[in-house]
């Protein structure tokens, strides 16, 4: 039996024979050595790329993502709510809205420094139909795209959500990788509040779990390699125990799922936010970052496999300083551990910051000042960096 290269046979269901032999070639492709144990449905060709792109994204230490997925209506209204003129946007037509959002992709995407930033995740009109993945790639950049779409209530728990997409997931991976993307990502909402308040509902847990376990299988036979995102909401009454509770049971069922669809586990990554309590519990107006920190390196200990090579927060909606300090206080945590911890062994720990980034830089942008907004994205990109690894600026 002839050896396994890239010209013997397709690794995915994509990839067609090629005809020469330096067609479909890049950085990534490569047969490469595989220091781990492969089960017979991977490929040695398959594990190599998705493990060296997913390593790629969180090292060396202290880079982290841009995420750039939101919705279109949704990235309109955050351009319009910082117009000087509320009723501005209503004279806008869909064309020019249209076109003022890949304007601000591209003012972001050009400035987004390589020093500081991995990887980039872009929404599906991003990347397919502006086609600017290839600013980012050209800098050294990995692109990403959002595999997910939008959310359905469950029947009968109306406060908590399906999260749409997987029927045809598999033919928009292999579309997105054609343009450019080497990674996705799929973000699950999971409702949590006090035991009194119950959420999350057991019937909830489960749904994220296999959802995101069958995207993670879908994404890596697309080439790509898989985030998946266990958004637990802080909107009620949960205390910080009972957050990190939550936390604990949703990620450990993630892994127990992806198990059970064949994830490779070293060519994936996770997307947790972090524990905390919730905006209507009392103790949320005094919780330190070292509280933070220590129950979610505890959570993360606990429910992620060592073979998972990094971990990136979420923001999640918390102001860009918050988002920074508590980044930091879990690596100042992790770095300062004795070696008999726990916490030593988790992997890089650093951030995919969507808000958190380009908070500061959007406000800028929208008063016309594209110096001003480039400038704020590399002031707040540079200050995760520090944060990622233990540095508060």
């Amino acid at each position: 039996m002839s050896p396994e290269n890239i010209y013997t046979r397709p690794h995915n269901l994509f990839a067609t024979p090629d005809i020469s032999p330096d067609a479909n070639k890049d950085e990534w492709r490569q047969p490469g050595d595989v220091q781990i144990l492969l089960y017979p449905y991977y490929s040695k060709f398959d594990a190599h790329e998705l493990i060296k792109i997913a390593r790629a994204l969180v090292n060396p230490r202290g880079k982290g993502i841009y995420a750039t997925d939101e919705a279109p209506y949704a990235m309109d209204d955050l351009l319009a709510s910082l117009d000087e003129d509320p009723k501005l946007n209503k004279t806008r037509s869909e064309e020019d809205k249209r076109e003022r959002r890949k304007k601000w992709r591209v003012c972001m995407y050009s400035a987004a420094p390589t020093d500081y930033i991995s990887g980039v995740i872009l929404h599906d009109e991003t990347l397919r139909d502006f086609k600017l993945a290839e600013i980012l790639s050209e800098k050294g950049i990995i692109p990403g795209v959002r595999a997910n779409l939008e959310l359905t209530p469950i029947p009968r728990s109306e406060d908590e959500f399906i999260v749409q997409g997987l029927d045809d997931l598999l033919s928009k991976m292999q579309a997105a990788r054609a343009e450019g993307a080497r990674f996705s990502k799929w973000r699950a909402p999971i409702a949590c509040s006090s035991v009194e308040g119950g959420f999350p509902s057991r019937i909830s847990l489960e749904t994220q779990a296999e959802t995101l376990a069958q995207f993670a299988a879908i994404s890596q036979q697309a080439g790509l390699v898989p985030i998946v995102e266990p958004d637990v909401d802080f909107s009620r009454d949960a205390d910080l125990t009972r957050s990190a509770e939550i936390h604990e049971q949703a990620i450990a069922m993630i892994y127990e799922r992806m198990r059970a669809h064949g994830v490779l586990l070293e060519g994936s990554l996770i997307k947790p936010s972090f524990p905390q309590p919730g905006l209507r519990h009392p103790s949320r107006s005094n919780v330190t970052p070292e509280e933070i920190a220590v129950a979610t390196a505890t959570v993360l200990s606990r429910a992620v496999p060592a073979a998972v090579p990094g971990i990136l927060f979420l923001s999640g909606g918390l102001p860009s300083s918050q988002a920074t300090q508590w980044l930091a206080a879990i690596n100042a945590l992790v770095l300062a551990s004795p070696p008999t911890s726990p916490f030593t062994r988790l992997p890089p720990l650093t951030f995919s910051y969507g808000r958190a980034l380009q908070g500061e830089p959007m406000k800028h942008w929208v008063k016309g000042d594209e110096e001003a907004a480039k400038a704020a994205l590399v002031k707040w990109s540079k200050a995760c960096w520090h944060a990622a690894r233990g540095e508060v600026l």
